[in-house]
């Protein structure tokens, strides 16, 4: 049985990417010049994702809770590709922190930065959280659902990684709420490897963060309720290797 989903799985991985490039031809003569075609693109492909994951491989997938739709912050928890194509699927106009050679990526590195990512260099903490703040609160650049992984990467399911300042000097300089954003993805589509299990990933929107609230207990109460309902999520998928 588990030859033959990672089988399906193979498949599944292969359609993926052909999709991706099937859908970038369609879109990406009106995508450079009307920015919400890449916006369409971008829906389009993570909602075929969802789609094609759940008759390939048997792995259905829900969004929980208010959809953000205002120009706030999303602070999510990350654990597979998976997460990424859950929220981009709903959001409208989903940019995100990202890693700066992800600039390079065929296809979606272009579309990334059309829609308004934004690339920071992995490193010098202190210069990468300055040239983050200055990018996302530049005036040309275009309004929407910011999504930031406070962990920095993805981590796998029964982890622990410290949540860091970054998304809280954001959350300072924006003015902006933040809406936190649990999941988990990581028990059915791993950061690496092939295989995709059969099962309901699900990314949960939470209570939106006010403005204003002292850096100690913003990170406290994120990292409470993210890992909290990040744990909960996992323990329902079937795994047990977090918390009770």
């Amino acid at each position: 049985m588990i030859a033959v989903q990672w089988v399906l799985s193979l498949i599944f991985i292969v359609q993926m990417y052909l999709a991706m490039a099937v859908l970038a031809v369609f879109y990406t003569p009106l995508a450079i010049f009307r920015r919400q075609s890449a916006y369409d693109a971008v829906h389009a492909y993570c909602r075929w994702v969802r789609f094609s994951a759940r008759w390939i491989v048997g792995l259905r997938t829900e969004v929980r809770g208010p959809i953000p739709t205002t120009e706030l912050l999303i602070a999510a928890k990350h654990q597979s590709f998976l997460d990424i194509i859950l929220i981009v699927s709903e959001v409208p106009r989903p940019k995100f922190i990202m890693k700066a050679e992800l600039r390079f990526a065929p296809i979606l590195g272009w579309y990334a930065m059309r829609i308004g990512c934004v690339p920071v260099n992995r490193g010098r903490r202190a210069e990468a959280i300055k040239r983050m703040v200055a990018e996302v609160t530049h005036g040309d650049a275009p309004a929407g659902q910011l999504i930031i992984y406070p962990q920095g990467t993805r981590v796998a399911p029964g982890a622990q990684l410290p949540y860091k300042v970054g998304t809280y000097a954001l959350y300072e300089q924006t003015g902006q709420a933040v809406v936190p954003a649990a999941t988990n993805v990581g028990v059915f589509w791993p950061r690496h490897g092939i295989l995709r299990k059969r099962g309901l990933a699900v990314v949960e929107f939470l209570d939106p963060m006010a403005p204003g609230m002292a850096r100690d207990t913003f990170m406290k109460t994120l990292e409470e309720v993210v890992e909290t309902r990040s744990n909960a999520l996992m323990r329902e998928a079937g795994f047990d290797g977090v918390p009770g």
